[in-house]
């Protein structure tokens, strides 16, 4: 099955990327992998206060990844694959690719505004045709309705 790579954050266009990718997956008949991940752990000299630090960011990427499948199940029906993942997000990226045949493209929403986001950087940079699947980078200043009708 088909299966479209989305990486949810805070941002506006993490909501625009799920959209684009459900409606293409509906589309198509395949489905959505929903990434949320948490930083690398730095190392702090007091290990309570670290494990409460990295304790708040899981809670905080399980919440926003099950708002988004909660989102995506509710407009389109389809249920995600859902992966938390602590690390550097472009690491975590290609290990998700690499583990899962299955995935047909990484899909990423560039801001509405100002410089593309760090993993459009990376992945439409200087790692440009390395990872093993299209990206698909949408628009962030879409609304609604464009992405259903581009998709």
């Amino acid at each position: 099955m088909r299966t479209y790579l989305v990486v949810i954050d805070d941002t506006p266009e993490a909501s625009v990327a799920l959209r684009f990718a459900a409606r293409r997956a509906v589309k198509t008949g395949g489905g959505v992998e929903i990434v949320a991940l948490l930083p690398a752990a730095d190392l702090m000299p007091w290990g309570g206060v670290q494990a409460t630090i990295e304790e708040e960011a899981r809670v905080h990427a399980e919440g926003l990844v099950q708002a988004a499948a909660g989102t995506l199940i509710a407009e389109s029906g389809l249920k995600p694959h859902i992966t938390v993942a602590r690390g550097d997000a472009r690491k975590v990226i290609r290990d998700q690719v690499a583990a899962n045949p299955n995935i047909a493209a990484l899909v990423l929403a560039a801001a509405a505004s100002g410089t593309p986001g760090p993993l459009i950087a990376y992945f439409a940079g200087s790692e440009a045709g390395t990872l093993g699947v299209p990206i698909m980078i949408v628009p962030g200043g879409l609304t609604a309705e464009e992405i259903d009708r581009l998709s």
